[in-house]
């Protein structure tokens, strides 16, 4: 969001870095959460596949409290112990599912909720395993033979700036 919006946001652990964050985010209307509330790791790492004795986040609740949320974004996809995988398991819960929209790099489903359509749409990682993935796709080789100095990051810029 930084390089979308020219933020020229801060990058240290300052009350100031987290501000200018919560403002822009307030200021857009952009909630921000993770699914998972709590989970256990056997190794500190950040991978999702290291989580056990996960509890997800109740997001449903959160849209039952703020009616004019009308899409979700996932920043990562469905595999497993990822942002779709999870929400597929916590709407299951209630008895409901996705309903597939868009099978593309940017996956769109919507899913019915108290008498509205809610939209979602996995986004690719942003976490680094994931250039592995970026680097397989054909728009991203194509992109990276006209422009050698395009890179995974201005990749992920250019899928997130349409959402945000």
């Amino acid at each position: 969001m930084d390089k979308i919006h020219q933020l020229n946001l801060r990058y240290d652990n300052s009350k100031e870095a987290i501000e200018e964050r919560k403002a822009f985010l307030i200021k857009h209307k952009i909630g921000v959460c993770d699914i998972v509330e709590s989970a256990e790791r056997n190794k500190i790492d950040a991978s999702d596949l290291g989580m056990r004795n996960i509890k997800l986040r109740n997001i449903l609740g959160y849209l039952r409290e703020y009616p004019s949320i009308e899409t979700l974004l996932f920043i990562g996809g469905n595999s497993k112990n990822g942002p779709e995988y999870f929400f597929r398991k916590h709407l299951k819960e209630y008895g409901l599912k996705l309903e597939l929209v868009s099978n593309e790099i940017l996956r769109e489903h919507q899913f019915h909720f108290q008498g509205r359509y809610i939209q979602t749409i996995s986004l690719t990682s942003s976490s680094g395993s994931a250039n592995r993935a970026i680097g397989s796709m054909p728009l991203y080789k194509q992109l990276k033979a006209s422009n050698p100095q395009f890179n995974t990051f201005d990749f992920r810029v250019m899928q997130y700036q349409e959402y945000f």
